[in-house]
């Protein structure tokens, strides 16, 4: 039986660890954003609401450190595609092809170093 202290000392928080989190947190916010933006109403209450919340719980499912089911990597990655890019397409939805590019590509990079570290 291993105490509490080995197992916080096996975990390494890294620079992607954070950025990951914070990509997270941003296409959650995203996914709110447009879905009480671009809906009308009552849609906008419904999508802003309801498409955060789905996206949180296929996070907590199936890609958080914690998840709750344990699939292999090719699952996490399409779960993880999934929340990402319907982030990156909310954004080019509201008009913001920029932001929209920018956080797919960052997004991709930290899950391209995330999937090698997986791996290794």
């Amino acid at each position: 039986m291993t105490s509490a202290p080995d197992q916080q000392a096996s975990f390494k928080l890294g620079v992607n660890d954070v950025v990951r989190f914070l990509l997270e947190l941003f296409a959650i916010v995203s996914l709110a954003i447009w879905g009480f933006v671009a809906w009308p109403l009552p849609w906008n209450i419904v999508v802003g609401i309801g498409a955060p919340v789905v996206a949180i719980l296929l996070w907590a499912l199936f890609r958080s450190p914690r998840a709750v089911l344990h699939v292999d990597a090719f699952v996490k990655a399409i779960v993880e595609v999934v929340v990402m890019a319907s982030a990156a397409f909310a954004w080019w939805d509201l008009g913001q092809p920029v932001v929209a590019i920018v956080f797919a590509v960052v997004a991709t990079v930290s899950g391209v170093i995330n999937g090698r570290r997986e791996f290794a």
